[in-house]
């Protein structure tokens, strides 16, 4: 089944009308039905009792649709989640330090990323400057903070 079939059939469902669904979809309606119809057989069982008049949803075109409602819901928090990701706003930041920096700047720096970007999970590491570059190198680190000496 693909995924414009479930539109499809989603819209004739929240409509109750071919045409009405056609026109929301932009499509012809011979189209629309044809293609309902394709997935009712794909399926093997009838999704809409239709007649003349009316066109209802079967007990299976019920069940189906509060599960394409479900993937719908869960398809916009997927592109959702992706866009967040592809524009920083979300993620994973592992974040070393060495001891001797816990209680300087650092703590107000990674309150404000936390404020301005509080999707990004944020993992704090004590390591001494050795051991993040080693971090760094393997990939097992993101940002490394060390103290220069003045």
């Amino acid at each position: 089944m693909e995924l414009r079939h479930l539109r499809y059939f989603t819209a004739v469902a929240e409509e109750l009308h071919f045409g009405r669904a056609a026109a929301r979809l932009h499509i012809q309606q011979p189209p629309l039905s044809r293609q309902i119809l394709l997935l009712e057989e794909e399926l093997g069982f009838p999704l809409f009792e239709r007649s003349r008049r009316r066109v209802e949803l079967t007990p299976a075109g019920k069940s189906l649709l509060g599960g394409a409602r479900q993937v719908f819901d869960a398809l916009d928090v997927a592109v959702h989640d992706a866009r967040s990701a592809s524009e920083g706003q979300s993620g994973r930041l592992v974040v070393a330090y060495p001891s001797s920096l816990a209680y300087s700047g650092l703590t107000e720096l990674l309150r404000s990323f936390r404020t301005r970007f509080p999707s990004i999970a944020l993992t704090l590491r004590e390591l001494p400057p050795g051991d993040q570059i080693d971090g760094l190198k393997a990939g097992s680190l993101d940002v490394g903070f060390v103290r220069t000496s003045s």
